[in-house]
């Protein structure tokens, strides 16, 4: 039985209901036990609209705590909102789900994970799970990318050789997030400790022809759009798929902590490079999720990386996709 839940309880609702949706959602697979950060089945698919969604769990980050986390709230502060929403708080759990979208004939990867280990020792199970969902990688047509990050760009080439891994596939990131980071002098730019991953960027992306740079709004493939979100970084962005009588928002690092950041959305994350714009994008999305009741799934949410968000006064309750 697919199940919900609210930061208590959301209700008992179906499930297209909980989405926010006009229509029942189509579950192709059913729910598999397991808790939100060790599913016992790392893939899970249903159906937005026409566009059958497959989530493929990668890993996860057991964040040790750190103060400097969220820039205005204490190791307490971020303990009790896991707490209230039934999550760990002896770590902060960051799982990572990839999603691929099948399109008509087409199939299409939204960002490309982690990269076997390259980014936390444990997010290493994309490769065995996308088999097991019985996706070829080397099928992928597209791969369209939120923004640079390790953990979102890093399955784009392998270990060492940093050869590229999807070497047919079409390449799709902001024009301004690609340009950002590949600047000339950038790299000297950056915090000590973002300092490797620019240097590997600057060194391997500009070799590749595949790239395909885009404007705000731009249609990158049929029904799906390309929507700026930044402050996470400069040229983050979020893609809308338009599917039918649905639409699902894929929204990458916009809401990266749900327990946190929806009761908390004035909290401002240490890898927001620009916290007060992170927030502000963030409560337009989440506020245009709502109001056109559009269906959401993010990088970080917990597996299989799909929920819903309501108003909650000024804020947000969060309710996570939960399997039974």
């Amino acid at each position: 039985m697919f199940t919900m839940t609210r930061r208590t309880v959301l209700g008992t609702a179906a499930a297209g209901a909980a989405f926010g949706l006009a229509s029942k959602l189509e579950f192709v697979w059913p729910a598999f036990a397991g808790t939100p950060d060790e599913p016992t089945v790392g893939f899970y698919r249903y159906r937005v609209g026409s566009v059958e969604v497959t989530a493929i769990y990668d890993g996860i980050w057991r964040k040790q705590h750190d103060p400097a986390f969220i820039k205005n709230a204490s190791i307490e502060d971020t303990k009790e909102a896991l707490a209230k929403a039934g999550l760990p708080t002896e770590f902060m759990p960051i799982p990572l789900t990839v999603v691929v979208l099948s399109v008509g004939d087409r199939l299409i990867m939204m960002d490309a994970g982690s990269g076997v280990g390259q980014w936390q020792a444990n997010a290493t199970h994309l490769p065995a799970n996308m088999a097991a969902a019985g996706i070829d990688y080397k099928k992928i047509n597209t791969i369209m990318i939120s923004h640079f990050h390790p953990d979102h760009v890093w399955g784009l080439m392998e270990k060492d050789t940093n050869a590229a891994v999807f070497t047919d596939a079409e390449l799709i990131v902001n024009a301004t997030e690609y340009k950002w980071w590949t600047e000339p002098g950038r790299v000297e730019k950056l915090a000590e400790s973002r300092k490797p991953a620019g240097q590997r960027i600057v060194n391997v992306f500009p070799k590749w022809q595949n790239w395909k740079l885009v404007e705000d709004g731009a249609e990158v493939a049929p029904g799906i759009r390309i929507m700026s979100a930044p402050g996470h970084t400069p040229g983050h962005s979020v893609y809308l798929v338009d599917a039918g009588n649905e639409q699902l928002m894929v929204s990458a690092d916009i809401m990266y902590v749900p327990a946190l950041l929806a009761p908390h959305p004035e909290w401002q994350g240490a890898y927001d490079q620009d916290g007060s714009m992170a927030i502000s994008t963030r409560r337009k999305l989440i506020d245009r999720v709502i109001a056109d009741r559009i269906a959401i799934c993010g990088s970080h949410f917990p597996f299989p990386g799909a929920g819903t968000f309501v108003k909650d006064g000024n804020a947000y309750a969060f309710a996570p996709t939960k399997q039974a």
